[in-house]
């Protein structure tokens, strides 16, 4: 008995898409491990890179004391800003900045490049956050523990590399390790890096806040304002 013309096309056409779909799956499989080899190489370059001025800032300490001088570190170009107080009692101009900081809610984090504006905003709000500067290990594990990226206006977990690659892809930003590299390093492309970022929404901190000095700055024993490299101890304790 002859096919019907019609289940010959059918089964053609089946075909054609059977033999596009094992086409397509095969050319994902080799970019993803062309990808694995290239964010790999990155990773380890960058590794390189923080090691290497690591050593050069010891050895630039060591030969100042040795020269009987001091050695002065660069200016920090990179702050963490974490909300600390609620909304009761905030003046406009202070709830302003914090929207512009993207610090919407209780216990939201941000990366804040600094300069002269940015640092005499942070001062403006210094009653209701605390702030400091991360290290290259603390930005890390916010963005691997805490990370959520921005793909079309949705929050979208930072669970692999495809979603940096979709969001920052065309600033040359393809993984997590170039995204770090970017964001701890304030590149050229910081703003769009720290845009796809979404606030970091941290935990009460393991211990919690003291009630009698929370109010007060850090200088003064309390929680509030600037703390330095002492950050990167309670985003430990809020992760």
């Amino acid at each position: 008995m002859k096919t019907p013309e019609s289940v010959l096309k059918k089964q053609a056409t089946q075909a054609k898409i059977a033999e596009g779909k094992a086409a397509a799956a095969k050319a994902a499989e080799a970019k993803a491990a062309s990808d694995a080899a290239k964010f790999l190489a990155n990773s380890k370059k960058y590794d390189e890179e923080y090691a290497k001025a690591e050593q050069e800032a010891i050895d630039n300490r060591r030969k100042a004391k040795v020269d009987g001088g001091f050695y002065v570190p660069a200016e920090p170009k990179l702050a963490l800003v974490i909300r600390i107080r609620g909304t009761i009692g905030v003046s406009p101009k202070a709830k302003k900045v914090m929207q512009l900081f993207r610090l919407r809610q209780l216990h939201n984090a941000t990366f804040v490049k600094l300069n002269e504006a940015t640092i005499r905003m942070l001062r403006l709000i210094e009653p209701y956050v605390t702030y400091g500067y991360p290290t290259r290990a603390t930005v890390q594990k916010l963005i691997y523990k805490r990370g959520f990226g921005k793909i079309r206006n949705q929050r979208i977990p930072i669970a692999d590399n495809s979603v940096v690659e979709e969001g920052l892809g065309s600033m040359d930003i393809c993984c997590t390790a170039d995204l770090v590299n970017e964001i701890y390093n304030v590149g050229d492309n910081f703003k769009q890096a720290n845009n796809f970022l979404w606030p970091f929404k941290l935990s009460n901190p393991s211990g919690g806040f003291s009630r009698k000095t929370k109010l007060l700055h850090f200088m003064e024993g309390g929680e509030a304002g600037a703390r330095g490299e002492e950050i990167n101890k309670l985003v430990k304790r809020m992760i």
